[in-house]
């Protein structure tokens, strides 16, 4: 295989399409790290920057962060030297005015849009069953556990159905123009995931490389 393009990658999919384990194997594969909006607020809060404090005062008001403080955070984070090529996206942008901000500061080279169909994520996410004393996660179906645990597993509240078409609703409004935006500028990759971990990511990995 070839060596991964430069630049940085964009990953998005509706809740439960495996974001997670496909953004780990990105990493290991590209040797981008993977950025998280969420971490880096937490982190420049943390550490009391111009940028933290901009967006604590949204934080703790309960408001949405702009965009432009998030931006400011990415182009913090793309200095340092590990994203010397680069860093995955994992989550972010979610909108077309975000995506058209991120090209400001950082260079998109791929896209990757893993799509499951909504009856699919469905089952997995309100099959799943997760057990309060190891923290591990199991399914009703795919991964029901050993007998002995059965009795303690719990449902998350928010792992039931109406929720999860709620979130799948908003998720397509977002996302669809989005997708679409990305097409129009050749960088999109449509990756099916509705198949096995070992055949995404082996496509995703195909769809990286020169």
């Amino acid at each position: 295989m070839d060596s991964p393009i430069d630049g940085s990658i964009v990953l998005f999919g509706p809740p439960g399409a495996g974001k997670g384990t496909q953004a780990g194997r990105i990493v290991e594969l590209t040797g981008k790290p993977a950025v998280s909006t969420g971490d880096m607020l937490r982190a420049a809060v943390v550490a009391c920057t111009d940028l933290g404090m901009s967006a604590k005062k949204y934080m703790d008001a309960g408001e949405l962060v702009p965009d432009e403080v998030i931006i400011g955070l990415i182009a913090e984070r793309l200095e340092e030297e590990d994203a010397a090529r680069g860093v995955l996206f994992d989550g972010y942008p979610r909108t077309i005015a975000q995506a058209e901000s991120l090209e400001n500061v950082a260079k998109v080279s791929n896209v990757i849009s893993i799509e499951v169909p909504d009856e699919e994520i469905i089952e997995r996410i309100v099959g799943r069953r997760m057990d309060p004393e190891t923290g591990d996660i199991y399914h009703i179906k795919f991964k029901p556990g050993a007998d002995e645990i059965q009795s303690r597993l719990i449902q998350r509240k928010d792992d039931n159905e109406s929720t999860v078409r709620n979130r799948l609703a908003a998720y397509h409004n977002q996302t669809a123009p989005l997708a679409e935006w990305y097409e129009e500028r050749g960088l999109l990759s449509r990756v099916n995931g509705n198949r096995s971990i070992k055949d995404v990511g082996d496509d995703i990995a195909s769809k990286l490389s020169t």
